[in-house]
């Protein structure tokens, strides 16, 4: 709490009795002055404490505000299945849950058949949501026919194999797997730093088996409103069958599918109705020879038991930091359209780059282009590649780069 303002001197007048008149002028003439001085010292004072009374009163509202939102009881999302005269037959999100209730005249005005809703615990109508316009174009990035390629993944060969055999081979060869009379692999996890490679393995093995990628990230799943997150795990899986075949890549799935505690709050059971849903749907596959689920983390150590147990995610990959041999293979990838002098060694360069990740590793590229056009030179040199190490090592020390966290 800020203290208030200290106020100024009060001015004393000390008249000497000796003093001529004139003197006496002066002294007082000083005296005003000192007086007009403190006044305007004490209207500045009070004008500051009107500017922090006024701010003091903002934050009162705004807290007043937070307060009975907090207090507010949680809404939850429902579909309008019917109207009629007795009022609507809403089908509530997450439970599937149909409830006929009243409206109130201000809401009967307006609301219609296949309306979304928010409803409170009593399944009354509080409000009515505003039209998606298409909840899985807006969440899911849906890829036709993505263009990375195997050669454009260097030093994962171990890993693309694996994923390879769990993933590619169910969909371009099923009828292998019958004649051997085994299932294939449910669903694969692949785990480990950020910027390894992990989305990229899952589009190149879209790209070779011409499946539709559909990518969603698991933060995307923990929606507004309860019951939300249940709804687009469902049309996820249902846009899967319908674009089929199709490789499903969920991305961050720790977000959803974290290790679950005993907290009661609205926040947390609604993430763990959404792994639920999500696990679910990951179990009424009983053919997935044309759906293939891949899925993503970088913090494998917080995912819940019931995710990883054989049945739902039967492969779990490590997809690590590139060795030595592999950072040669991941820059001559990313400089085979550059320009570089004979001078340029990669095996130096990636001795140089331990613990870099393949995301880092094409950054290093990048920023060295960029040093060789800063000079007006169209040939990025060795000591380029060194100018860039150094800047990315500068601003990881900074704490201002991207990769400041994994640097090192």
């Amino acid at each position: 709490m800020s203290r208030s303002p200290s106020l100024p001197d009060r001015p004393t007048l000390d008249l000497d009795p000796e003093s001529t008149p004139t003197e006496h002028l002066a002294a007082l003439e000083d005296h005003y002055a000192d007086l007009v001085d403190v006044r305007e010292q004490l209207e500045a004072q009070l004008e500051s404490v009107r500017d922090h009374r006024e701010d003091l009163r903002e934050d009162v509202d705004r807290l007043q505000r937070e307060n009975e939102t907090l207090k507010t009881a949680s809404l939850y999302v429902a579909t309008v299945e019917d109207l009629s005269e007795d009022g609507a037959v809403i089908k509530q999100h997450g439970n599937n849950q149909e409830v006929l209730t009243e409206l109130s005249d201000r809401i009967r005005e307006d609301i219609e058949v296949g309306d979304r809703v928010a409803i409170n615990d009593s399944f009354a109508v509080q409000r009515i949501l505003d039209a998606e316009t298409d909840a899985r174009a807006q969440a899911m990035e849906v890829d036709e026919s993505p263009s990375v390629e195997y050669a454009d993944i260097g030093g994962l060969e171990e890993e693309l194999t694996e994923v390879r055999e769990a993933v590619e081979d169910p969909l371009v060869n099923p009828e292998q797997f019958e004649q051997v009379g085994v299932e294939p692999p449910s669903g694969v996890l692949l785990h480990g730093p950020p910027g390894t490679g992990k989305t990229m393995m899952a589009k190149a093995v879209a790209n070779e088996t011409d499946a539709t990628f559909i990518k969603m990230a698991g933060s995307e799943l923990v929606q507004k409103f309860i019951g939300e997150g249940s709804r687009l795990v469902r049309d996820l899986f249902d846009l899967a069958e319908q674009k089929e075949p199709a490789i499903v890549f969920i991305d961050e799935i720790d977000a959803v599918a974290a290790e679950r505690t005993d907290s009661k709050t609205s926040g947390d059971a609604e993430v763990q109705r959404t792994m639920m849903q999500l696990l679910s749907e990951m179990d009424g596959f009983d053919e997935r020879g044309d759906v293939r689920i891949i899925a993503a983390t970088n913090r494998f150590d917080m995912l819940d038991s019931a995710i990883l147990r054989p049945g739902r995610f039967d492969r779990l990959i490590e997809v690590p930091n590139p060795e030595q041999a592999a950072r040669e293979r991941i820059l001559e990838i990313h400089t085979k359209d550059m320009n570089l002098a004979e001078a340029v060694d990669y095996a130096t360069l990636a001795e140089k780059t331990e613990g870099f990740s393949g995301a880092q590793l094409e950054s290093l590229t990048t920023e060295a282009g960029m040093f060789a056009i800063r000079d007006g030179r169209n040939e990025v040199t060795m000591q380029d590649f060194e100018d860039a190490r150094a800047k990315l090592e500068q601003e990881s020390e900074d704490g201002t780069s991207t990769y400041a966290t994994y640097l090192h």
